[in-house]
């Protein structure tokens, strides 16, 4: 055991982990090693070794030699799936070889129209790990070999004749788990991936590279309406609850929701065998009593399946893989206005998992003909050599999961009693026939007769996708002829404004988002347009307010003001709905603090309020324009008895961004603001004391004050502290409230609380996992009615969100304690593995006891 010690970087992140696994192994008492056959099945056995949800069956559709090392599939238009195969993946345990050129795209086709691919055709060879692929006309874009490539097959016989780089940055750090993949064409006409920031669109014959916000890490896949969804190993289900690009475009403001909403903190996964190679199995709490994985360690490729095949509770459920635990688990995905989220419904049994170790599921994919289809690597080794633990290296070579290689399965899930459909060759039907498949209840059907119009680029079909657009009974037809509309350039103002006004909250959405740009370039549609959204922004639907916040930054800077302040009044409790108005504001925020300051409405204080109010102004800050920041502190300047709730919210947010400030020094202003020179209000000498390090002004040098606000923590701590803030206002401030003091029937303070400043790990497992029942803060015990009977977990928030909202209240309010560090929240994150229920207060200071005990008894040896 002792060769693994030194030179794992885990032990470096993680010493009180390694030391618990290197203590068991040592230890007589430790149980044997699980006995449980690893041994290498054909496809026949293997099927026999699956448990399938009642109802439905699973059949073979590929294996070895036809397919080997399959990550990633997809459909083309004739039926023929497209396949990246990764076979210079840990072809050993060492990994050697992953730079050699193994891999590549193989074509695989079911010629008889049994159900079973009978014909592979070597479309892309030589290729090093191949990741993803996005088909296009003549050919497909290739992830691999740290690049994106174009490769086209010109002469039509399936193999690939051209390849030409289109960006050499992405995938550029090669690392498999973690880096871009999935080339997901969407319903907007862009290509989407996860782990990454880029999309592309082909314009005019020319490939069009955007930025776009950063999601997930394996795998991607979108709903009916163009929702994208993606997760990471440690958090199963992540989805945006808007359309890409908006809420981001204000470079004054981040926002806090809307991107990567995580659906569900269930992280329980029910496995049927024993898994004792699995990353980090050492850890207590990975495995249970019988050594079967607790939790999500490697989820991956989720799938939003849009199939009438299957009963009608299946439609729009998502799919996510589990590889390390031989399973899929099925979610049912549920909206609430504009909220989405995601519940197991039958927990203790998964849709599908296995007895054989080998099987990988590794992407998901539905078919042409509406079945589910899932790529199983059947490769031992499933987690790359950089990360893996020296614990999963023995436990693979133990296991024999080195060897062999080059095999994988493709199976097809059907309802019980499904016979194999023979696949309609889309790329010889006519236009007039796609426009009809439009109207398809299957979203793979639409989908594809989308993209293949928009390729085709036949103009003559534009009268026909107006009429579908326009009187389709469905309205995702009419929603897809719109966007095939959109993606052929040929949109129409007329029919466009005349849908804003139509019944379909889907419809008048898509119709705003395809105006937009049409508004910034013409006067006229720009003017039709405002007039349209100030006649309706009260009374329309939740998701079309959504959408109506998102898109009136196009309108003039007073209608744009007129309709926000609109929206803000009837649903400035909304955290999406605020960070949406948010995104219209750029440069416009202080504007919009005036009229909101003046307004009637906004004379009486409440929670929402004051946290929008305290938005705005962080913007003004980060918008840094000394005239604006001077007639806001101007704005501070009245007498004591007139210093109300909007004067203390404006004074907090200045204050807490002093931290931000730092890199950019000190905000000039051209002469001293009256509430420092001569302040005339009771105020927290530590918000001014921020202030006069925040600003400079003939005179006065911030050199020559002192800075108050986290004067304990170090320049990047106190960014995260400023940032931290804005998240704690979003994901904690409703049961805590704005200040910390606690809000009744709700949570208990914050400031001044014990469990804030003192053990950082029991802070962060509180946030990780929830916790419940009675609580003594300040020696005061509060129950049940007095606050809610559970804070449920946060963990599908992000290690470094966790630890800006942390370092945040460890700081503020009276309270100084060490900031918290994105890594130490991963670190907790990893080694509590395998809660799934929320703490007790005297459970959790309990296990906080044990672990400082072990933790001693560790550095004594």
């Amino acid at each position: 055991m002792r060769k693994f010690c030194d030179t794992t970087p885990l032990a470096r992140l993680f010493p009180f982990a390694i030391s618990l696994y290197f203590l068991a192994a040592c230890s007589s008492t430790n149980k044997p090693a699980n006995k449980d056959d690893s041994s290498v099945k054909t496809p026949e056995e293997e099927l026999a070794t699956f448990q399938l949800e009642p109802g439905l069956t699973i059949q073979l559709v590929a294996s070895e030699p036809m397919v080997q090392e399959p990550v990633f599939a997809v459909f083309d238009e004739d039926g023929k799936l497209w396949v990246a195969e990764m076979r210079g993946y840990m072809v050993d345990i060492e990994g050697h070889d992953e730079t050699s050129r193994l891999g590549r795209i193989s074509i695989l086709e079911d010629t008889d129209g049994d159900g079973t691919m009978d014909k592979s055709t070597v479309y892309l060879d030589s290729l090093v790990l191949p990741r993803s692929i996005g088909l296009i006309k003549g050919g497909a874009l290739v992830s691999e070999n740290k690049a994106l490539w174009i490769t086209q097959d010109t002469d039509g016989d399936f193999k690939a004749d051209t390849k030409i780089l289109l960006d050499s940055t992405y995938s550029s750090n090669g690392l498999v788990e973690h880096s871009d993949n999935g080339l997901l064409l969407n319903t907007d006409n862009w290509y989407y991936s996860v782990k990454s920031r880029l999309r592309y669109r082909l314009v005019n014959d020319e490939w069009v590279r955007d930025s776009t916000e950063f999601r997930g890490q394996w795998g991607v896949s979108h709903d009916d309406e163009g929702r994208l969804f993606y997760n990471y190993n440690w958090s199963q289900l992540h989805g945006d609850l808007v359309p890409p690009n908006y809420l981001s475009r204000n470079k004054n403001h981040k926002p806090s929701t809307g991107i990567d909403h995580g659906l569900t903190i269930d992280r329980r996964v029910y496995p049927i065998r024993a898994t004792p190679a699995v990353n980090r199995g050492y850890i207590p709490g990975t495995l249970d009593e019988n050594e079967k994985l607790i939790e999500f360690t490697a989820a991956c490729s989720p799938l939003v399946l849009r199939s009438t095949l299957f009963p009608s509770e299946y439609y729009g459920n998502a799919f996510v893989c589990e590889p390390a635990g031989n399973l899929v688990k099925r979610n049912v995905v549920t909206e609430s206005g504009v909220i989405l989220s995601a519940n197991d419904p039958h927990p203790g049994t998964e849709f599908l998992a296995s007895t054989d170790e080998r099987f990988r599921p590794v992407n998901t994919l539905a078919g042409p003909d509406g079945a589910l289809y899932i790529v199983d690597m059947y490769h031992g080794i499933i987690q790359d050599g950089k990360y893996a633990t020296p614990y999963l290296k023995e436990k693979t070579l133990e296991r024999h999961l080195d060897q062999p290689i080059h095999m994988g399965r493709i199976w097809r899930i059907v309802p019980e009693g499904g016979q194999p459909v023979k696949n309609q060759k889309l790329s010889s039907a006519s236009s007039t026939e796609l426009i009809g498949l439009l109207s398809h209840p299957d979203g793979w059907q639409r989908d594809m007769a989308q993209r293949l119009l928009v390729e085709r680029g036949d103009l003559s079909v534009v009268a026909g996708l107006i009429g579908v657009a326009k009187n389709a009974k469905t309205n995702l037809a009419r929603f897809h002829a719109l966007w095939t509309l959109e993606g052929l350039g040929q949109t129409d103002t007329d029919l466009l404004l005349s849908l804003l006004s139509d019944k379909s909250p889907l419809i008048q959405s898509t119709a705003l988002r395809i105006l937009e740009p049409i508004a910034k370039k013409n006067p006229e549609v720009q003017t039709k347009l405002e007039a349209s959204l100030l006649s309706g922004s009260q009374t329309v639907d939740i998701k079309q307010v959504l959408q109506i916040a998102l898109s009136a930054g196009v309108l003039t800077p007073n209608a744009t003001q007129q309709v926000l302040e609109e929206i803000v009044a009837a649903h400035s409790d909304s955290p999406l709905i605020r960070d949406a108005v948010m995104s219209s504001l750029e440069d416009q925020e202080f504007a919009f603090l005036q009229r909101l300051w003046k307004s009637p409405s906004w004379e009486n204080p409440s929670q929402p309020k004051e946290i929008f109010l305290e938005m705005l102004t962080t913007s003004v800050v980060n918008k840094r324009d000394s005239k604006e920041l001077a007639a806001l502190l101007a704005m501070l300047n009245v007498k004591e008895a007139a210093f109300g709730w909007k004067e203390k919210t404006v004074l907090t947010g200045l204050a807490i961004q002093q931290s931000s400030t730092n890199k950019a020094g000190p905000i000039q202003l051209a002469s001293a603001p009256t509430i420092l020179t001569k302040p005339q209000v009771n105020v927290d000498p530590a918000r001014l004391a921020s202030l006069n390090a925040m600003f400079e002004w003939p005179g006065h040098k911030v050199e020559t004050v002192t800075q108050a606000a986290g004067n304990t923590l170090t320049e990047l701590e106190r960014e995260a502290f400023a940032l931290g803030r804005q998240n704690y206002l979003t994901t904690c401030a409703g049961c805590h409230g704005t200040d910390g003091a606690g809000i009744s029937r709700f949570a208990p303070p914050l400031a001044g609380s014990d469990w804030v400043t003192g053990s950082d790990k029991r802070l962060a497992l509180i946030i990780l996992h929830g916790i419940e029942g009675s609580i003594e803060v300040a020696g005061k015990t509060y129950n049940t009615p007095e606050i809610l009977p559970v804070m449920p977990a946060h963990s599908t928030l992000d290690d470094r969100s966790i630890a800006t909202i942390l370092t945040y209240i460890r700081n503020e309010w009276g309270n100084s304690a060490s900031a918290i560090s994105g890594r130490f929240v991963g670190g907790t994150r990893v080694t509590s593995q395998g809660r799934v229920v929320p703490w007790t207060a005297a459970e959790l200071n309990t296990h906080i006891e044990t672990l400082e005990q072990e933790e001693a008894k560790t550095k004594a040896q």
